[in-house]
C-alpha cells in the first residue's frame, strides 16, 4: 500500500448552506430554509451563530433578537442550570442525544424542544436539531392527571364499598341472631315456615358475600383477590336460592347447562356477583309483554372457557349505547330502581381477573352476554 505524501495536506471539508453542491446539484440552503425542525449553529459562547426560520417561528421572536441574546435567556429559567450543563458538555466534544428543555416565547408560553447537538470542536460550533414536543407533553400532562384523578376515584369507591361492607355486616348480623332466636316450633303454618327459612338462608348467603368483600378489600388495597376452581352449577345455585323470592314472583324460566365446562378458575365473591346483577336485571328488564326466560350455559371456544348469558328481555340499541353499556352509573330504561352498576360490577370483575365480556342485543329482542375467562 502506498504511503500518502507526507508534505501531503489533509483537507476538512466544512458545511456551508449557501452553496450548491456541485456534484449532485442539491440546494443545501433549501433544505435547511424549508424544514420544519428547528436547525441551529451556535457558538462555544453560547450564541446562536445561524437559524432557519422554524426556530424564529416557534419561539416568536426575529432573527436580529434570537442573534442579540445568550441562548440560555430564552431557556425556561427551571431549566437554565441543567441546559448549560448540558452545553458545558458539548464543548468537551460531548454529543447531546435527545435532550428535552423548556423555551419560554416572546408571548410568554411555554415550549418543550428535544435536541439533538453534535459539537465540531476545531470550528468552536455546534450543530443541532430541535423538534417541538410540546403536544406531546400536554397529552403527557393530561394523562397524568387522568391517571391520577382516575386512582383517586378508584380508592374512593373502594373505600366506600369497604364501609358499606364492613358496616352492613353488624345489621345482618343482629338479623340472623333473631332467627336464632326465634322458636319455629310454635309455628304450625308450613308456607311461613318456608318464607322464614328462606329469609335465613338469604340472610346467611348476604352475610358470607360480604365478609367476602371486605376480606378481598383489606388485603394489600383490594388488589389481593384469592383465585380458585369454582364450580359454576354450585355458584348459580347459591344466588339463585337467595333470589328465590324474586325468581318466584316473575315467574322466569330459567335454565342452565355447564357439562361443557364445569369449573373455572375465578373469584368465588366475583363470580356470585355476576350471576347476581345478570339474574337481576334479566328479571328486572324484563319485557313486560312476556315471561322472563334466561338461558345459561358454559362453553370451550379454542381453548378459553367461556360463559354465556341469554335473556329475552328489553334488550338494548346498540347503535346508542355503544361502550356506555359497561359505564359507572349508566342507565338505558328508566327504571326507578335503576342505579347503573350492575353492569359496571360485571364487566370490571371479568376484566380485573384478566378476561372480557361482549354484548350482543337489540331492542326487544333480548341480550347475550359471552364472558371469557383467563386462560
Amino acid at each position: 500500500m502506498d504511503r500518502p505524501n507526507s508534505g501531503s495536506k489533509v483537507m476538512r471539508t466544512v458545511f456551508n448552506p449557501h452553496n450548491v453542491n456541485s456534484d449532485t446539484g442539491f440546494n443545501f440552503e433549501l433544505f435547511f430554509e424549508i424544514s420544519p425542525d428547528l436547525l441551529c449553529i451556535a457558538g462555544y459562547d453560547g450564541y446562536f451563530k445561524r437559524i432557519n426560520p422554524t426556530v424564529s417561528k416557534v419561539l416568536g421572536y426575529t432573527m436580529e433578537e434570537l442573534f442579540s441574546r445568550p441562548i440560555n435567556d430564552f431557556v425556561y429559567v427551571d431549566d437554565q442550570q441543567v441546559t448549560s450543563k448540558s452545553r458545558e458538555n458539548l464543548t468537551h466534544s460531548i454529543p447531546l442525544l435527545n435532550f428535552e428543555n423548556r423555551y419560554v416565547t416572546k408571548s410568554g408560553e411555554i415550549v418543550w424542544l428535544s435536541w439533538t447537538s453534535m459539537p465540531v470542536d476545531a470550528d468552536k460550533l455546534v450543530f443541532a436539531i430541535a423538534k417541538n414536543i410540546t403536544h406531546k407533553k400536554k397529552l403527557e400532562e393530561d394523562r397524568i392527571a387522568f391517571i391520577a384523578n382516575l386512582t383517586n376515584v378508584n380508592n374512593d369507591l373502594k373505600q366506600l364499598n369497604y364501609t358499606t361492607s364492613h358496616d352492613l355486616r353488624s345489621p345482618v348480623s343482629n338479623l340472623l341472631s333473631v332467627f336464632s332466636l326465634l322458636d319455629v316450633s310454635k309455628i304450625q303454618d308450613e308456607e311461613t315456615l318456608e318464607f322464614i327459612d328462606m329469609l335465613k338462608q338469604a340472610t346467611e348467603n348476604l352475610q358470607d358475600t360480604l365478609n367476602n368483600y371486605v376480606d378481598a378489600l383489606s388485603g394489600k388495597g383490594g388488589l389481593n383477590v384469592e383465585i380458585g376452581d369454582l364450580d359454576m352449577e354450585e355458584s348459580l345455585n347459591s344466588v339463585l336460592h337467595s333470589l328465590s323470592s324474586l325468581v318466584k314472583n316473575s315467574q322466569a324460566i330459567i335454565t342452565a347447562d355447564f357439562s361443557e365446562v364445569k369449573t373455572v378458575k375465578f373469584n368465588k365473591a366475583y363470580l356470585e356477583s355476576i350471576f347476581l346483577n345478570l339474574l337481576t336485571n334479566s328479571i328486572k328488564y324484563a319485557n313486560p309483554d312476556s315471561i322472563p326466560t334466561i338461558s345459561i350455559y358454559s362453553r370451550k371456544a379454542n381453548g378459553i372457557d367461556q360463559l354465556i348469558f341469554t335473556d329475552s328481555g328489553l334488550g338494548f340499541d346498540m347503535d346508542k349505547v355503544k361502550d356506555k353499556v359497561f359505564g359507572f352509573n349508566q342507565r338505558f330504561h328508566g327504571s326507578a330502581d335503576s342505579k347503573g352498576i350492575g353492569l359496571y360490577l360485571v364487566y370490571n370483575h371479568i376484566t380485573s381477573l384478566g378476561g372480557n365480556i361482549v354484548i350482543d342485543s337489540k331492542p326487544n329482542k333480548g341480550t347475550t352476554f359471552t364472558i371469557s375467562f383467563k386462560p
